[in-house]
């Protein structure tokens, strides 16, 4: 029979006596377990006060991308389909399959971290699920890029063609693998392919993905973002989006604090006699306010529209320190209240309504902002709004806008005032001439 040690026994005392000790040290046991936060997380889930708005808008439909989602019964259905990807893969470079696993084996540690929850699978079973995401993602736009790369019988790009269904879920913030991970398996074999030059031409990852998401998203003046993705660090397909709208070119003007939390509609402002003009440049954030002119760059609105920016703004809220596509939400959301205003967006060219309905469209834009929250301290159009504010509080803005909308809105109603006047001026004249007269 094994003697209990002098130690043990008074342990057991202490305990017996303090009660509180086996909580105390199991605390300290948990929190001694605890990872460190990592500075490379960059995925993060939606929070819900955004995701209750529209919950299709951030769960991927078809395909899934990562950890996050990965098991789901809806999306099994393309999970043969990413196999054959990677089997692709592995012929087009004649890498070993062990030099894959090996390659994302011994990243494993750094592609966790990218993740902002503690994802429960096992070391292998993480592994395969990057592996089979990654190749398939690099295989997608290696086929997207080069037609001569796509098999015959591709569900993705010949019949049924599946593409339309799966290239939303790339742009999801829950659906992403860190960017790098993906250059590292296409960094292990040199890919080159003869350009119309008869050149040869070396390919990457950030060329292929900024093609494939600036022909899709319908950006103007997003040719210029290329080379400040190359010479910078991309986290994923979602950074990537919001980088392709911030040009090149892209100044940034101080924000400010906002003083007053409301701003005009487009209506309110046509009505205080404000003239919308197209902006003269591509950038998104170039919304510009003088001598009465509104200018607001050209922002086409179509189906995929409110998917993309719900997941920009989602991203930007939980990793950005500064919140560009949050903060012209917001704007655009005052700017549009009722159908009117978008009717009035369209007619100046300033909104390429593509849904047809601006009924539809005002509605996206009020619940794109609903969720979102406002730095009232740091906004980026802090400016433009005391200006606006500023310029319809005017008694004088107001009464000659009123003479020019009910007086001078028709060359006829300007013929018939300028004849009254002329009638009324007759008639003083006359007047006058009588009185004279008769004196």
């Amino acid at each position: 029979m094994k003697r209990k040690t002098k130690g043990s026994n008074q342990s057991a005392l202490h305990d017996r006596q303090n009660p509180l000790t086996p909580l105390a040290t199991s605390l300290k046991e948990e929190l001694h377990g605890l990872s460190p936060l990592s500075s490379l997380c960059c995925i993060y889930r939606v929070p819900k006060r955004l995701r209750h708005v529209n919950e299709n808008a951030y769960t991927p439909q078809v395909v899934s991308i990562g950890p996050f989602h990965h098991g789901k019964k809806s999306l099994k259905a393309m999970e043969e389909h990413k196999k054959r990807y990677l089997q692709d893969f592995l012929r087009r470079t004649n890498v070993s399959m062990e030099d894959i696993v090996k390659r994302i084996r011994d990243q494993e540690a750094r592609v966790r971290s990218s993740y902002a929850e503690t994802i429960e699978f096992s070391v292998d079973e993480f592994v395969r699920i990057i592996l089979v995401d990654a190749t398939f993602v690099i295989e997608l736009l290696l086929k997207s890029y080069f037609p001569e790369f796509r098999n015959e019988n591709d569900r993705l790009f010949n019949k049924p063609w599946m593409l339309q269904d799966v290239w939303p879920d790339l742009r999801l913030l829950e659906n992403q693998l860190p960017f790098f991970i993906l250059e590292d398996l296409f960094n292990l074999h040199e890919t080159q392919v003869s350009s119309n030059s008869n050149h040869t031409m070396r390919l990457s990852v950030i060329t292929l993905s900024h093609d494939w998401f600036k022909t899709r998203m319908l950006i103007e003046g997003a040719e210029g973002s290329l080379q400040r993705m190359c010479s910078s660090k991309v986290e994923h397909f979602v950074d990537l989006c919001r980088n392709l709208y911030l040009p090149f070119s892209f100044e940034l003007q101080a924000a400010g604090r906002l003083e007053t939390l409301t701003t005009p509609s487009i209506t309110e402002l046509h009505r205080a006699g404000v003239k919308f003009k197209v902006g003269s440049t591509p950038n998104l954030f170039d919304i510009r306010f003088a001598d009465g002119i509104l200018e607001i760059p050209k922002f086409t609105i179509s189906g995929e529209t409110e998917l993309t920016i719900r997941n920009l703004v989602a991203f930007e809220q939980c990793h950005c320190m500064e919140n560009f596509i949050n903060d012209y939400v917001v704007m655009m959301d005052r700017f549009v209240n009722t159908p009117k205003d978008v009717e009035l967006l369209v007619k100046y060219g300033i909104v390429e309504n593509w849904l047809g309905d601006s009924n539809e469209v005002s509605t996206m834009i009020n619940n794109l902002a609903e969720g979102v929250t406002i730095e009232a301290n740091d906004f980026y159009f802090a400016a433009l709004c005391e200006d606006l504010n500023k310029y319809c509080s005017s008694t004088w803005h107001n009464r000659m806008a009123n003479l020019r909308q009910n007086y001078f809105h028709t060359p006829w109603a300007t013929i018939s005032l300028v004849a009254a006047a002329v009638l009324l001026v007759l008639t003083l004249i006359q007047a006058v001439c009588s009185i004279i007269s008769v004196a």
